[in-house]
């Protein structure tokens, strides 16, 4: 669990007093790349006609000294913006994007400051200036310049990216990798950032709509590089552990996360309501109970109570055959969630990750991957994003079908739902859809903390509500001898649907269950109930670690099965408005529990849904192998009539 940073309101005043900075490296500065080579050869060039009365930058961080005798390139950026396009005077939208710049700039300036004042780091520049740094404190301040230069450049970008985003259009521009990430000072970064920026400009913005696209392109990938670069450096942590708050531009600032307005998606899906959901009881129970845990999500803790208590689920799998209702769960689910958020006033986020965000460009299909589950993730939202038919979007590894994109895709899932910098909040959860979960890599499968079985409609009575629901109204056919819904009364049916998880449902689960039961007996104790773990173990190899620590957390639900009354949801004030540790104690009054029931049928459920994708995985390849045999005797044969 991650505690939210602290908040640090960043003053008006402190940002504006570096407008004057701002401008100046906007006007024009040196610069000799270290890194980069220049992508386009008249990125050095300016403009004609334009006048060579530039101001030249001039340094405004006391206590560096920096030098350089290689030969600088000029760097003119509100040149740059000012010559795209036919007209002679700078338009609004030009004026927009230099603005934006300034402001950013002005950000991420007073972040330094406040990053040195932090760290101590002010008093080393000025010690450096006044040549009195003894050789011990020398390590510290390197590394202290290096992390101030990263939160400078990451703070800049950041704030750049939101800036442009309310004038962005459906223009983008797809650029190259970010090089010139320069840490000896947050100056020299900068200037290096400004270079690399006019080098995209003058290569990708050929007229006026592609300025702000460029811009943001690049802000992107350096946010991306600069965060990456942070993780191998010491002394981050005063820039890490604090929010900085920018309340005109309704800006956060924290750490190395892209800030996001907190918009809402618009849907045009067509909502489900629960009846129309027919069978699938445990997973429409879940789905359920998780629309309503969702929006226990504190806004001002950033934080979700039953993130703290245990039982919030932040990745499920719901699995089944073609027709048995994923998407009207994802409806359902989409619906409730929407339905609750307009009731309580808060912004709902819903993303879908399809076969369209795979895409050919080295890299794209990564960065599509994680731009969606940034958008969801974001804490100023209640997000929900769904990955349908996951196995053909994310590749499986060792499968020679499976593309680069592919592979991208699921390096980023994997990093995202359970890596080491996944931070769970409580206010978003992302659903993977598959008709063909054994086509899915093990390791992302067994991400998923919970597994819904879609398996549709089962019994007489699912299947008459079924037809009745799909009949409508524009006919006279009477119902018949049957109260229509009635079987699809959720507690009942969930609790019919848990008990049958008392004993194992596939029959390779089902040998090691007797097996351990003939030999140990009930399994009532945590000894007894590891020694069914380490007999599944056996039995398959891939059941690891994860796979415990998945049933626990599922334990852990059951230990919070019980639903949020509807009124808790109807009327805000009840609930959703009260402080975060109100919340907390008035969820916890509802806690139910642990029984060893519970903890049986959860291990029974999770490894009858691991022996199922393990089984069709295996004859999956054994058909293929077969197939492929096939095809090379007949070749052999053809081949040896072809000859004689």
């Amino acid at each position: 669990m991650s505690q939210s940073a602290d908040f640090m309101e960043l003053k008006e005043d402190d940002i504006r007093a570096h407008y004057e900075a701002a401008v100046s490296m906007l006007d024009g500065l040196d610069h000799t790349p270290r890194i980069a080579t220049p992508k386009a050869p008249e990125a050095t060039e300016r403009s004609a006609g334009v006048s060579t009365g530039a101001r030249r930058f001039r340094s405004t961080t006391r206590g560096l000294v920096t030098r350089s005798t290689a030969r600088p390139e000029g760097v003119r950026l509100i040149d740059r913006v000012e010559g795209i396009g036919e007209d002679a005077l700078p338009t609004a939208g030009q004026a927009a994007v230099l603005q934006n710049l300034r402001r950013a700039l002005a950000i991420g300036l007073a972040i330094g400051d406040q990053f040195s004042e932090a760290t101590g780091l002010v008093e080393l520049k000025k010690e450096n200036l006044e040549g009195r740094l003894s050789d011990a404190k020398k390590s510290e301040f390197g590394e202290l310049l290096a992390a101030e230069a990263l939160a400078v450049l990451y703070a800049f970008g950041n704030a750049t990216a939101y800036l442009l985003a309310p004038s962005m259009t459906e223009v983008t521009v797809e650029i190259g990798a970010v090089e010139e990430i320069l840490t000896d000072n947050a100056q020299l970064a900068l200037h290096g950032a400004m270079w690399e920026l006019d080098q995209e400009l003058a290569l990708f913005a050929t007229d006026e709509t592609k300025i702000a696209a460029t811009v943001s392109a690049y802000v992107e990938q350096l946010m991306e590089k600069v965060s990456l670069r942070a993780q191998n450096t010491p002394r981050l942590d005063a820039f890490t552990s604090a929010s900085y708050r920018i309340e005109a531009d309704d800006l956060t600032i924290n750490g190395f996360t892209p800030a996001a307005k907190a918009k809402g998606t618009t849907l045009t899906m067509t909502f489900k309501q629960p009846n129309e959901v027919v069978g699938n009881h445990i997973a429409k129970y879940q789905a359920m109970r998780l629309s309503k845990m969702i929006m226990a999500y504190d806004f001002d803790r950033k934080l979700n109570p039953f993130v703290d208590l245990g039982g919030f689920i932040f990745t499920f799998m719901g699995d089944g055959k073609p027709g048995t209702g994923k998407t009207t769960l994802i409806q359902m689910m989409a619906g409730m969630i929407n339905e609750y958020c307009s009731v309580a006033g808060y912004p709902f986020r819903y993303q879908n990750l399809s076969t369209d965000n795979i895409d050919s460009y080295q890299g794209k299909s990564g960065q599509n991957a994680k731009a969606f589950i940034n958008n969801v993730i974001d804490p100023s939202v209640i997000g929900f994003g769904t990955i349908d038919d996951i196995d053909q979007l994310a590749g499986k590894r060792g499968d020679r079908q499976s593309s680069a994109g592919q592979l991208e895709i699921t390096a980023v899932l994997m990093e995202s739902f359970a890596g080491a910098n996944t931070v769970v909040r409580g206010n978003c959860t992302f659903g993977m859809f598959s008709n063909y979960p054994e086509n899915v890599d093990d390791a992302l499968r067994q991400r998923a903390g919970a597994r819904f079985l879609v398996d549709g409609p089962i019994t007489r009575d699912d299947y008459i509500d079924i037809l009745y629901l799909l009949m409508g109204k524009n006919h006279d056919i009477p119902l018949g001898d049957h109260e229509a819904y009635a079987a699809q009364q959720i507690q009942k049916a969930v609790a019919a649907s848990f008990e049958s998880h008392n004993k194992p449902h596939e029959e390779g689960l089902m040998k090691v269950f007797d097996r351990v039961h003939s030999e140990i007996g009930e399994l009532d104790t945590i000894a007894k109930m590891g020694t069914y773990l380490k007999g599944i173990q056996e039995a398959d190899e891939r059941f690891t670690g994860r796979a415990i620590k998945n049933i626990t957390d599922a334990v852990k639900v059951r230990a919070m099965d019980f639903e949020l009354p509807d009124e808790w949801m109807e009327n805000p004030e009840l609930f959703l408005f009260k402080t975060y540790d109100e919340k907390r104690d008035m969820i916890a009054e509802l806690r139910q529990p642990i029984t060893t029931e519970m903890v049986i049928q959860e291990i029974n459920r999770y490894a009858d849904s691991e022996f199922r994708y393990a089984d069709k995985s295996d004859e999956v390849a054994i058909d293929a192998m077969v197939r492929d045999f096939g095809r090379q005797e007949e070749a052999k044969r053809r081949y040896l009539e072809s000859k004689g």
